[in-house]
């Protein structure tokens, strides 16, 4: 069947071109080529498509017949290809992106929604989880992963922004500048993060390829960012949170943050995307859309 699709555009264009000779040329081919071209069509067909002289060819009623479905068919695979380019260039259709609950919540539909309001035929899918998925087999469009990556076959990446971490307690824990460094902290209570029964330190960079680590001491650790900063917030002890998550707290008075001239590591805020022969529109927008707007969130 594919030999015999191949063997097509001889045909049209020798009915086109009122000839196998002009064909040839216009194809750049032998005209023998043309002539075997249309030989084996006739052959897989059963028909005689073309009425053969020494100097002419004219078509049967068959030939006729078929040139005329050729035709419409040529037009739909036209159709359809023009329909695949405009669908490459047109932002629309269905963007189903990942993305961990709270950092998404705040920080990554705020923007895609946005982008989504701008252009009525994007129909928006966001998936809120804080495990890794699969993207090739969830049929996930974009993926937003905090830190270190691992292996990914068949995937991009891009770097979007670094999540800036800062220390910050209720004003009637200790007052902003009374912590002068590092050390002063273990002199307060912390709320510290740990999940699977492993407590996350603090880290803070050095001259040295190793970051400095404090390890707070804390009768309080948990596995969610919003319940430490509402703890923190109501004043149970010092807390080591992104600032995407206590700005508004901060600048509201509620927090106060500690060692704003000590700066602590961060972490590399990624967008993760399937390797296509091409990125289609709507995942090329929402791409700049989150290059654009996701360092405001994350930074000072």
């Amino acid at each position: 069947m594919t030999d015999a699709f191949n063997d097509i555009p001889a045909f049209v264009a020798a009915v086109e071109a009122n000839g196998f000779a002009a064909a040839a040329r216009r194809l750049n081919l032998s005209r023998s080529a043309v002539g075997k071209a249309i030989a084996r069509l006739e052959l897989r067909l059963g028909v005689r498509l073309f009425h053969r002289t020494t100097r002419h060819q004219t078509l049967t009623e068959d030939g006729m017949a078929y040139f005329e479905h050729c035709l419409r068919a040529m037009e739909e695979l036209g159709a359809g290809k023009a329909r695949l380019e405009a669908g490459r260039q047109a932002i629309g259709g269905r963007l189903r992106v990942s993305m961990p609950v709270l950092f998404g919540r705040l920080c990554i539909a705020p923007v895609l929604t946005r982008l989504a309001a701008s252009h009525p035929d994007l129909e928006l899918e966001l998936q809120f989880s804080d495990r890794i998925v699969d993207l090739i087999e969830d049929g996930i469009d974009l993926s937003i992963r905090m830190g270190a990556l691992g292996p990914g076959v068949g995937l991009m990446t891009r770097r979007i922004a670094r999540e800036q971490m800062v220390i910050c307690c209720a004003p009637s824990v200790v007052a902003a500048g009374t912590v002068k460094s590092v050390e002063d902290l273990s002199a307060y209570p912390a709320i510290v993060y740990s999940r699977n029964g492993r407590a996350q330190s603090w880290l803070f960079p050095t001259e040295q390829a190793a970051p400095l680590e404090h390890v707070p001491r804390s009768r309080l650790k948990f596995d969610d960012l919003e319940a430490m900063a509402d703890a923190a917030a109501a004043g149970h002890g010092l807390a080591w949170l992104p600032l995407w998550l206590v700005r508004d707290r901060i600048r509201a008075g509620g927090l106060v943050r500690l060692l704003d001239a000590q700066p602590t590591l961060g972490f590399d805020i990624h967008v993760l995307w399937p390797q296509l022969p091409y990125t289609p529109a709507r995942v090329r927008a929402a791409l700049d859309a989150l290059i654009a707007e996701v360092p405001v969130f994350v930074s000072e």
